[in-house]
């Protein structure tokens, strides 16, 4: 169901609408419009400010964990090595156990799920296992499951997604082999996954789970989903023969599905431009190729491609901008958003 009048962003366009409309009066339209463009308070920039230099301090000291093994690796015994890690990830886990919820506890648990990876790859390297790369991210990716699971920490779970594609990468590479029929199977594998996580995320948020109501995570998940499956029609529109493939053609068809559903959820949510934009580029790339490739192998007109071609693409971009502009004053959002 549509988000309550009430949810929606106080926009200055959506409060010059209710002014137009008689809903507000002046004096109110003036005090609205005040606090909707005003700069946040310093509560909120001491909490902005703590939790990025929390992130960015967490992400420098697994850095310089990840750096201390491999510049030592040679002077350090294999005991010395798993210790350490082991001492680093349950320093970790104990300081996500006892700080709960907070942003220091969940960055902490993200702290100790990627320790787990290092944890893998000495312990590998120390008794020659033989497992193949694939195998250690799929490894990893089970053993923080339960941290995953029980986090509610949206970046956690973006770790096991991108945990997840490596591995499905890596296999792919070195069991399904290295042709373009076996690329453009991966190709549309990738879009899937991406694009089912992307939909059970969407599907989650609608029902009001709390810290699912962030917009970063889908609008990473959607950029996910359609580089493979717009790389794919792209390789439908310009194959001839026997390179127009099923998957290419699947390809193209779930970038016309997914067209669809992007802008039923920007009307859904009464305003979603990311996604918009995302969507624009995709046809964008897509009309420029089909455009490129009648020109060049249809006509065989390279000269009219050099002139034509930049001429398309300039129109493309401007109608492109005019309709993302109507629908944010259709919907009242920000064009900042």
């Amino acid at each position: 169901m549509p988000k309550d009048f009430l949810d929606l962003e106080a926009t200055p366009e959506r409060l010059h609408a209710l002014a137009d409309a008689g809903i507000l009066s002046p004096d109110a339209y003036g005090r609205a419009l005040h606090l909707a463009v005003a700069s946040p308070a310093r509560p909120a920039w001491r909490a902005f400010l703590s939790t990025t230099l929390m992130a960015l301090g967490s992400l420098l000291v697994l850095a310089g964990v990840v750096y201390f093994f491999a510049y030592n690796w040679a002077d350090m015994g294999r005991f010395t090595k798993l210790g350490l890690i082991c001492l680093g990830m349950a320093g970790a886990a104990v300081g996500a156990w006892r700080l709960g919820d907070r942003p220091a506890g969940q960055f902490a648990l993200l702290a100790a799920a990627v320790l787990v990876g290092p944890l893998l790859a000495v312990y590998g390297q120390a008794y020659q296992t033989g497992a193949d790369p694939y195998e250690l991210f799929i490894g990893w990716c089970v053993l923080i499951l339960p941290w995953v699971a029980l986090a509610r920490f949206t970046p956690l779970w973006m770790l096991q997604l991108v945990l997840v594609n490596t591995g499905v990468i890596l296999f792919w590479g070195q069991r399904m082999g290295h042709s373009d029929a076996h690329e453009a199977r991966l190709a549309l594998v990738l879009g899937l996954l991406n694009g089912f996580a992307w939909a059970t995320y969407e599907h989650f948020a609608n029902l009001k789970v709390s810290w699912l109501q962030g917009r970063w995570m889908p609008r990473v998940l959607s950029l996910m989903t359609l580089i493979p499956l717009v790389g794919l029609g792209c390789l439908f529109i310009v194959g001839e023969g026997h390179g127009r493939t099923l998957e290419s053609g699947v390809g193209l068809l779930l970038v016309l599905g997914a067209l669809v559903a992007i802008y039923a959820l920007h009307r859904h949510l009464h305003g979603e431009l990311f996604l918009l934009t995302v969507g624009a580029v995709s046809v964008i790339t897509l009309v420029t190729t089909a455009a490129g490739y009648f020109f060049i192998e249809v006509t065989h007109a390279e000269e009219m491609t050099l002139f034509f071609l930049p001429l398309l693409l300039i129109g493309e971009v401007g109608l492109a901008v005019y309709w993302l502009r109507h629908e944010s004053q259709a919907t009242g959002v920000s064009e900042e958003t």
